[in-house]
C-alpha cells in the first residue's frame, strides 16, 4: 500500500510540475503579445503626434507669412482688414490744415511705412487753380465747398462755370468743421471785445484791419461778415483800413506779429498761433464753415489715397483735429 502511495504521489506531483510549466508558459506568451501590442499603439501614437506637430508648423508657417504679407498693406477696424495700397500719396490741402494734417500723416506713416504722404498746403482757390493746370494731386481738401465745387462736373454750372470734372463723385465727403474768429495782437491795441466792435472801428476809420483775398474761403467768410454789417469793402480798402493776406496764413501772422489791430481767421490757427480769440462769427454772419474732401479723377494713386481719407475720418484722426478746434460735420 505503501509503494501505491507513493507511486500516486510522484505521478501528481510530476503533474502538478507539468501544469504549472505549461501555465507558466501560457502567461509568457500573454504577457510578450500584450507587450508586443502595447509598442505598436505607442509607435502609432508617436507617428500621429509627429503628423500633428508637423501640420502645425506648417500651418503656423501659412499664417504667419499671411499675416505679413497682410500686415504691409492692411489696416484694421471694426468692419476688417482694409487695404491702404501703397506708394505716394499727395495731398493738397487748405493751409488751416497744415498741423493738424502733418501730424496725423506721421502718425500714419508709422503704422505704414509703405506710405509716403507729400503735402502742399495753400489757399483753397490757389490749389484748385495748381490742379486745374495740371498740378498732381491725388486728394484735395478745401477749406469751402465753392472750390471744390468748382472741380466737381455734378455741381452747378453757376458755380462750376468751365464744366472742370475733377471730382471722384463717391469720395467726396464733408470731412471737418471750423469757426471763423476775430483775433488780435497780444495787447489788443483798439480793445475790440467782439465783431460789432470791430464793425464801429471800420466805420470811425480808426483801425487797421487784416482779411484774406477774395479767391480764398477765409475772405470769402469775411467778406459775408462785412456786408452782414453793411460795410463796402472797397471803400474801406481805399481808405486805407484793410490790409490782405494770400491765405490764412499770412493773416495769422500778420496779428501774430502786431503788424494790425485785428483780422478774421480761423479757430485752429488761433489755436496753433497762441492767439486770443474775441468772438466767434455766428452762422448768420457767414454761414457754416465746411472742408469738403475728395480724391481726384487724375490721381496717380487714387486707392491709396481713398485710404488716407477714410483714415482721417476714424476716432484716432478726428482726436487730432478736435483738440485744435474742428470738429465733425453734424
Amino acid at each position: 500500500m505503501n509503494k501505491v502511495f507513493n507511486k500516486r504521489m510522484i505521478a501528481t506531483t510530476a503533474a502538478t510540475m507539468m501544469m504549472a510549466a505549461s501555465l507558466s508558459a501560457c502567461g509568457e506568451k500573454t504577457e510578450t503579445v500584450s507587450n508586443v501590442t502595447d509598442a505598436a499603439s505607442n509607435a502609432a501614437d508617436s507617428t500621429q503626434t509627429t503628423t500633428d506637430t508637423t501640420q502645425t508648423a506648417v500651418d503656423t508657417q501659412i499664417d504667419t507669412a499671411q499675416t505679413e504679407t497682410t500686415a504691409d498693406n492692411t489696416v484694421t477696424d471694426a468692419t476688417g482688414s482694409i487695404d491702404v495700397g501703397s506708394g505716394e500719396i499727395i495731398v493738397f490741402a487748405a493751409a488751416s490744415m497744415t498741423e493738424t494734417l502733418t501730424e496725423i500723416s506721421e502718425t500714419y506713416m508709422e503704422q505704414h511705412p509703405e506710405v509716403t504722404i507729400s503735402f502742399n498746403f495753400d489757399s483753397s482757390g490757389t490749389l484748385k487753380t495748381q490742379i486745374q493746370e495740371g498740378a498732381a494731386c491725388d486728394l484735395f481738401i478745401s477749406a469751402g465747398q465753392k472750390q471744390m465745387n468748382q472741380l466737381d462736373i455734378n455741381a452747378s454750372s453757376e458755380v462750376n462755370t468751365e464744366g472742370l470734372d475733377y471730382v471722384i463723385e463717391d469720395s467726396r465727403i464733408n470731412i471737418l468743421e471750423n469757426k471763423v474768429t476775430l483775433c488780435v495782437p497780444e495787447d489788443n491795441p483798439k480793445n475790440l471785445q467782439t465783431f460789432d466792435d470791430l464793425a464801429e472801428a471800420l466805420k470811425a476809420g480808426d483801425i487797421l484791419f487784416c482779411m484774406g483775398n477774395s479767391d480764398v474761403p477765409v475772405g470769402q467768410y469775411t467778406q459775408k461778415i462785412l456786408a452782414y454789417y453793411e460795410l463796402d469793402e472797397e471803400a474801406l480798402a481805399a481808405d486805407g483800413l484793410i490790409t490782405y493776406g494770400s491765405n490764412v496764413k499770412e493773416v495769422t501772422t500778420q496779428i501774430t506779429e502786431g503788424s494790425v489791430d485785428a483780422g478774421v481767421i480761423y479757430c485752429t490757427d488761433a489755436f496753433s498761433a497762441g492767439l486770443t480769440i474775441m468772438d466767434y462769427a455766428t452762422a448768420d454772419m457767414c454761414g457754416q464753415v465746411i472742408y469738403p474732401a475728395s480724391v481726384l479723377k487724375t490721381a496717380e494713386n487714387p486707392d491709396a489715397a481713398q485710404a488716407f481719407l477714410d483714415y482721417l475720418t476714424t476716432d484716432e484722426a478726428m482726436a487730432v483735429f478736435e483738440n485744435v478746434g474742428f470738429s465733425p460735420v453734424n
